[in-house]
């Protein structure tokens, strides 16, 4: 499909109001507000699926599936869920069934069934008009939203029917571009799309940039309903609207952050991130680091945004589970211009030239399976340049190229300023 069949809906967004926002200067609208305001007149005489989890809610914290459900001149025929459910109530990784939605008496469809479903299917389209997409996500590829968006695209374009996002923000910002693109032999459902893994976009961007780049055999009609007053320098909490969990693992906005700075530290594991304690991906510690050496390091690297504080603590669960340990906590001071994925890689760098310490030839030496770290890299050049001693520097370099490919690839796909 050629890609000046994907149309975009843009409609104005009305400024005031606060109620249930986290600062009296919060200006934003969200997909979902925009609809609202304008008396759902792009959703009018249709009948919808709506793909929705509990962080799916207007500016003012209320459901969008309660206000879509009652909004006059439109039918929502099935409610689909992501990971994690609609209600937001099974773990990561744990599939679940088709269900019901127990407040409205909607159909709830898994897109995270049992026998690997991920996608919905031709008979849970039928009859319906148009399918709505209003997830918030993270900005962090290996969060399976995103996939999610691109294969629920796919199967509206082999049903004809018309793809509607609500648009949201990106969390950790719409400038954010950092680390390698998914090489085709890892794609998985944590890494489905050729993009970095902070690729600074909106789900609306992307689902453009899906159907454009035809990443999907059969792209739908994409409608994207606008943010209203975010620009791509703002992170969370810029926006003053107030963070509702999108998954049990992401509680608060500033998860969003810590994520991708330390989600493959943890996954390579030989450190503490944490674990069992009210900081998990916070920090990087172990009975053997010296915290003050390896903050001071840390620290002369003059990394923007990022301050390290020393810490001890004794983790629950994870690496060292009962054992004091100590190492450093991130303080993230600037979120918009702090580097996330590099994080990674500046701790491995550190502990190695301070500590002597390899930690993935470590994990190498314990038969650690690299199948889930490569997923999340969507490569397995950054373990074998760790396996040959390359320095941060050397590594962040090798990332720069594939960054500034993908800046100039996504740029006739963004929205905002």
């Amino acid at each position: 499909m050629p890609f000046r069949r994907v149309l975009l809906l843009l409609l104005p967004g009305l400024l005031g109001g606060t109620a249930g926002l986290a600062g009296d200067q919060a200006r934003i609208r969200l997909g979902i507000d925009v609809v609202q305001e304008e008396a759902f007149r792009s959703l009018r005489g249709k009948r919808i699926g709506l793909i929705a989890h509990p962080a799916s809610v207007d500016r003012h914290g209320r459901s969008s599936i309660a206000i879509l459900h009652r909004a006059v001149g439109l039918e929502v025929g099935a409610l689909f869920g992501p990971e994690h459910g609609v209600e937001g109530r099974f773990g990561a990784g744990e599939e679940f069934p088709d269900g019901v939605h127990v407040p409205t008496g909607l159909p709830v469809r898994s897109l995270y069934g049992p026998g690997g479903v991920r996608a919905p299917s031709q008979d849970a389209l039928k009859g319906l008009d148009a399918l709505v997409y209003d997830l918030q996500d993270i900005g962090f590829r290996a969060y399976t939203y995103i996939s999610t968006l691109g294969l629920a695209m796919e199967a509206c374009g082999r049903a004809g029917l018309e793809f509607v996002v609500l648009d949201r923000p990106n969390p950790v910002g719409g400038l954010r571009v950092e680390g390698p693109v998914v090489e085709p032999r890892f794609r998985s459902f944590i890494g489905r799309w050729p993009v970095p893994m902070l690729y600074g976009m909106t789900p609306g961007e992307l689902a453009l940039m899906i159907a454009g780049e035809k990443w999907i055999e059969h792209p739908p009609k994409v409608r994207v309903i606008r943010l209203q007053g975010w620009r791509r320098s703002m992170t969370w909490k810029d926006t003053g609207l107030r963070w509702t969990p999108t998954s049990p693992g992401v509680p608060t906005a500033e998860r969003c952050l810590y994520l991708p700075a330390t989600s493959l530290v943890a996954d390579l594991g030989g450190v503490s991130v944490g674990f069992g304690t009210p900081m998990p991906y916070e920090c990087v510690a172990a009975p053997w680091i010296h915290a003050d050496l390896l903050a001071r390091w840390l620290e002369y690297r003059g990394l923007p945004g990022v301050k390290f504080e020393t810490v001890r603590f004794t983790p629950t669960r994870g690496a060292y589970a009962g054992q004091e340990v100590q190492g450093v906590r991130l303080k993230f001071t600037d979120p918009a211009r702090a580097p996330l994925a590099a994080m990674n890689v500046y701790l491995w760098d550190g502990i190695r030239r301070l500590h002597g310490r390899n930690l993935c030839r470590e994990a190498v030496r314990r038969g650690h399976s690299f199948a889930m770290f490569d997923k999340i890299c969507g490569t397995d050049r950054l373990r074998r340049e760790l396996l040959k001693d390359r320095s941060a520097s050397e590594i962040l370099a090798g990332w720069a190229a594939e960054e500034e490919a993908f800046r100039r690839r996504r740029a006739r796909y963004l929205l905002y300023p």
